[in-house]
């Protein structure tokens, strides 16, 4: 059996701030874990845009605290995110996430994350890998 707390992760390798300074991810689970996908604490700063594109993952994205527009650019539609809410990105799906205040999500990554992703000018992550990870 194994905890983990945020408080644990803050400060370290595991906490992660994009580039862009849209969001800040704390990832509570990684490939390293060997679990098999991954988990993390994201959150998503108001009066901000992130244009993503999962080519290489699957997420599963839950709204813990706060409101976001998720723009799916492919179907030209608009979802309001709010807590209790689920979108789940599973077909290299085009779309861009617009916080009205800061959000904070639990996310769930397969394949798993190294925790050294961030998005590309595509708004991709890259299919990074740890060599070492077994699955449990």
């Amino acid at each position: 059996m194994q905890v983990r707390r945020l408080s644990d992760i803050e400060g370290t390798d595991r906490d992660v701030m994009a580039e862009s300074g849209t969001w800040r991810s704390k990832r509570i689970l990684l490939a390293s874990d060997g679990f098999g996908y991954s988990v993390a604490e994201t959150v998503v700063y108001a009066g901000t845009e992130t244009d993503i594109c999962y080519a290489n993952h699957v997420e599963a994205v839950f709204c813990i605290s706060g409101k976001m527009i998720l723009v799916d650019r492919d179907e030209d539609e608009e979802h309001v995110i709010e807590p209790g809410t689920l979108h789940i990105l599973d077909d290299a799906d085009n779309h861009t996430i617009k916080p009205i205040v800061d959000s904070t999500f639990l996310c769930i990554f397969t394949p798993p994350l190294t925790g050294r992703e961030d998005h590309d000018e595509n708004g991709v992550y890259p299919l990074l890998t740890d060599e070492s990870v077994e699955s449990k």
